[in-house]
């Protein structure tokens, strides 16, 4: 009877784990909301859907707006330190694109031209005025490319942060099919695990205390790229400002999170179709910024982007180069402001720019090179 009862409190505890996980993530997402939701706003873009903005240097009314789009699985943290710098001279606006960070989801294909639209529905419900200067990281520089092809009266200018190239993605190339299905379920096993709250334990571990727990988990992952993924977190948020990780870990923590970065891994053989043989960007300035470890752009590759494109070499950077050189980011905004709208960049602006980015503790930019799958 004794043996009976011990295991029938087994089987309770057992059945009570996943309902504990449950309410452990409930709680804590209630609480990640009501801590990290007001340093930015939600904006109603219909149809019940909200999307999350960070708007800064509102006070600059004379200016274009400077927006910022985000690689293919980051939010507007990303651009914080950057994003804070440009707000010394122009409006500065970054957001979570639909599906990620605090953003609703969407129910359309994550293809350039779909968030592109998004992009320009989120603007006029926020009441962000144009013209606007452009600037796309990875993933987003094929967004930013699209929003100034389909929309060109709108755009002042067009910054693309080593830009996702098309040609290495299916359907162009095949050879990394495999490593884009691979991610897919990757991200896609991470949304029961958020839901029962084991990314949360592992996130909080890693980003906020002493990430042994983490570890542990990235360990008994191992085999599905478990380690590797750790190795590229800590490396490349260990890069932005330290009170940007809570925030970071409060976003890998939902299963939203993971839902949408898979509904973008699906969409990219769509995102390269699309993108192959678009349209250019004209009638505008046009500047790519390439890391110093990747092959430059060929002039005719630029001449495919805009005609009057322009390449820049970050040479101390990887693929992250607003994380490794946010003075080099920042200063080609700046000209770029300059150059649209002549003499609205101030001394005083710049001074605070180069102090600001001179107190900022940034990490040596030493990780491996990164792998296909780190550049979208």
């Amino acid at each position: 009877m004794g043996r009976l009862l011990w295991l029938g409190w087994l089987l309770l505890a057992i059945a009570a784990v996943p309902a504990v996980g449950m309410i452990y993530q409930w709680i804590g997402a209630l609480n990640d909301r009501r801590r990290f939701l007001g340093l930015g706003r939600m904006v109603d873009v219909g149809n019940g859907r909200r999307m999350y903005v960070s708007d800064m240097g509102r006070e600059m009314r004379d200016g274009p707006t400077v927006i910022f789009e985000s690689g293919i699985a980051a939010t507007s943290q990303n651009w914080l330190r950057v994003q804070e710098v440009v707000a010394a001279y122009a409006r500065a606006v970054s957001y979570d694109r639909s599906g990620l960070g605090w953003s609703s989801p969407s129910d359309s294909e994550r293809t350039p031209s779909n968030i592109a639209r998004e992009l320009r529905d989120m603007l006029r419900h926020a009441k962000i005025p144009g013209p606007y200067v452009l600037v796309g990281h990875s993933f987003g520089g094929l967004v930013v490319q699209r929003y100034a092809a389909e929309y060109p009266d709108e755009i002042l200018g067009v910054i693309l942060v080593d830009p996702m190239r098309v040609e290495d993605w299916p359907p162009v190339n095949e050879t990394q099919r495999a490593m884009l299905v691979r991610g897919t379920r990757m991200a896609g096993f991470g949304i029961p695990v958020a839901r029962f709250g084991l990314a949360r334990l592992a996130t909080t571990s890693l980003l906020c205390r002493s990430g042994k727990l983490s570890r542990a988990f990235s360990r008994a992952t191992a085999k599905h790229g478990g380690l590797h993924v750790l190795e590229r977190i800590t490396c490349e948020v260990g890069k932005m400002p330290r009170a940007v990780w809570p925030i970071v870990a409060a976003h890998w923590s939902r299963p939203e999170f993971y839902r949408g970065l898979v509904a973008h891994l699906d969409a990219v053989p769509a995102s390269v179709a699309e993108m192959h043989g678009a349209q250019s960007v004209e009638g505008v300035p046009v500047v790519l910024l390439t890391p110093g470890d990747a092959k430059p752009f060929s002039g005719d590759d630029l001449r495919r982007i805009g005609s009057g494109a322009r390449q820049v070499i970050a040479r101390k950077s990887g693929h992250w180069i607003h994380l490794d050189e946010p003075e080099l980011v920042v200063d080609t905004i700046r000209r770029m402001v300059e150059q649209v709208v002549p003499k609205r960049v101030s001394a005083d602006s710049e001074a605070i720019s180069r102090r600001t980015l001179s107190e900022a503790h940034l990490v040596n930019a030493s990780c491996e090179a990164p792998s296909p799958a780190s550049v979208l």
